[in-house]
């Protein structure tokens, strides 16, 4: 089947479709196998940088790593907040999930189950009401219950799942049911957790960071907002912590990225799980902006807010959004861009990108077949003017075990033994791929752009053309061919070239109206014969 109809297939019929999807595997190109298939090294991630970078400093300032719990039920969020809890939730995510139903088994479902040409026993049917009361009480998961009908039924999986389909449509049909678990909306709230169980198991000071997502749920997503963010934040625990800690701390991780200069401000925010008074902002100068940026927020944590997970000691809190940093240290103006470039991002290949993209399509692969392709280069550079009908011995002798004799040939009178384009060098300028002749005459505006600012590929149309020459003499000599003509009039398109280029290049040029303009007379012609 193909894809198309396997597609259609899986709306009426999802496991029949399923396993007719393992038939369209194909065998790889043996290039595409193991192992000659290898990988090289990737790209990072702009984001997963800088979070390293952070990672880095503050390993350095002393503080060992932690992981915080990312499931936070309400009831924390009360504790650390007071009366600020409800706005907090309001912008929180709470986590849902499906309920385990009832799940009858009547008369008709039974006869539903028949008439799907399944015989149906007495044990069948109680073992088919256990799976049910199990997976109603949680003892067999959602993954599970296809296997588990399958084997209660005896039947195939892709029939028990036909059967839960159509026989059990509330199975089907549920609608998620919200708890009262969140996602992490600040790291607070994890480290008020994991401190009540270590604050008095290690000794003092404690110091403590972690790296990791929260979740917010904002109104919209716009250039300085997204619903789920990294934060970079960090507890120092003693007996006695000044608020000058903060400052310490935050000088110290931001000296790593370069910064020198630095203002702490009063945060306007006040939240109450800090003591008032010490939630403060800071600020770092960049140099290369010439501004004052804000970085990170600190505070000491309310005894208030302690008490209720049984911590004495002092708590100092930093916090640094990982995106606000990658944001200035690349100098990013819309959040959703950088982190998701592909989504949001717009589309674009540098000239360098799309050079990469273009390779001479048949080209010779032995030695003796690139000895004739600088033979052929040589004798067309020697007679390219050379006045019509004229032939040119390229190379007479030994030639991958056979002797061959190779001319350079144009039979038609008063022409030339090539013509003009030959001469042309391929250049990529602002996406454009362009054959610039030599010199300047009669140049337009994007070929004297592309000779003066574009990117040489160090393609010559006869490059290519001899290297598509030397491949089929190749050809001609491994196969036994008595001879073998290789002609090229006019160059319209990349092909005529002997060129070839990779589709997602093509769709960049195509969808962003550039241009491939390799128009030119070639009129070139290798005849090889074995001897």
């Amino acid at each position: 089947m193909k894809k198309k109809d396997i597609v259609k297939l899986s709306r009426r019929d999802f496991e029949r479709a399923w396993l007719e999807s393992g038939k369209l595997l194909k065998k790889p190109h043996h290039d595409m196998q193991y192992p000659r298939l290898r990988f090289g090294v990737g790209k990072s991630h702009i984001l997963y940088d800088t979070i390293w970078m952070i990672r880095e400093a503050y390993l350095r300032l002393g503080f060992s790593e932690m992981v915080n719990p990312v499931f936070i039920d309400e009831e924390h969020i009360y504790r650390q907040f007071g009366p600020e809890a409800p706005a907090v939730l309001d912008r929180c995510f709470y986590l849902g999930g499906l309920p385990r139903p009832d799940i009858g088994l009547g008369l008709d479902k039974i006869r539903m189950i028949e008439d799907m040409g399944v015989e149906v026993t007495e044990d069948r049917i109680q073992s088919l009401k256990e799976v049910f009361r199990s997976y109603k009480k949680g003892d067999i998961s959602g993954d599970d219950l296809v296997l588990e009908v399958s084997g209660a039924l005896e039947v195939e999986s892709h029939d028990a799942l036909r059967i839960i389909e159509r026989v059990f449509p509330e199975i089907r049909d549920l609608k998620p049911v919200a708890g009262r678990t969140t996602l992490r909306s600040h790291m607070t709230s994890g480290w008020f957790i994991s401190l009540q169980n270590i604050h008095d198991r290690y000794p003092l000071p404690l110091k403590l960071f972690s790296i990791d997502r929260c979740f917010r749920r904002e109104q919209r997503e716009d250039s300085s907002h997204l619903m789920t963010y990294h934060s970079a934040s960090c507890v120092f625990v003693d007996d006695e912590v000044p608020l000058d800690v903060g400052k310490a701390v935050a000088e110290g991780l931001l000296e790593h990225f370069g910064f020198s200069r630095f203002k702490f401000l009063p945060d306007e925010k006040k939240s109450k799980y800090y003591i008032p008074g010490t939630q403060t902002e800071v600020y770092a100068y960049h140099p290369g902006l010439r501004d004052w940026v804000e970085i990170a927020t600190f505070g000491l944590y309310s005894p208030i807010a302690l008490s209720m997970y049984g911590i004495d000691e002092e708590v100092m809190n930093l916090g640094v959004g990982v995106e606000r940093v990658a944001m200035i240290l690349n100098q990013v103006d819309d959040v959703r861009e950088m982190v998701y470039p592909q989504i949001h991002g717009p589309w674009s290949l540098t000239d360098r990108d799309i050079a990469g993209m273009l390779r001479i399509n048949l080209h010779p692969v032995t030695s003796d077949g690139r000895m004739l392709m600088e033979r052929i280069i040589e004798t067309w550079r020697a007679h390219a003017d050379a006045e019509s009908p004229c032939s040119f011995e390229v190379y007479s002798g030994e030639f991958l075990g056979r002797r061959i004799r190779v001319e350079a040939v144009e039979d038609e009178e008063n022409t030339r033994l090539l013509g003009p384009a030959v001469w042309n060098t391929i250049y990529i300028h602002d996406g454009n791929i362009l054959g610039v002749p030599p010199g300047t005459e009669l140049d337009n505006e994007l070929i004297a752009s592309a000779r003066r600012d574009g990117l040489n590929t160090g393609i010559t149309y006869m490059d290519a053309l001899a290297a598509e020459a030397a491949y089929r003499v190749e050809e001609m000599a491994v196969s036994g061919a008595d001879e073998v003509e290789v002609r090229s009039t006019i160059a319209r398109s990349l092909s005529d070239l002997n060129l070839i280029l990779d589709d997602v290049a093509m769709r960049y040029i195509t969808g962003r109206n550039r241009e491939i303009d390799l128009r030119g007379p070639l009129f070139s012609t290798v005849r090889g014969r074995l001897e």
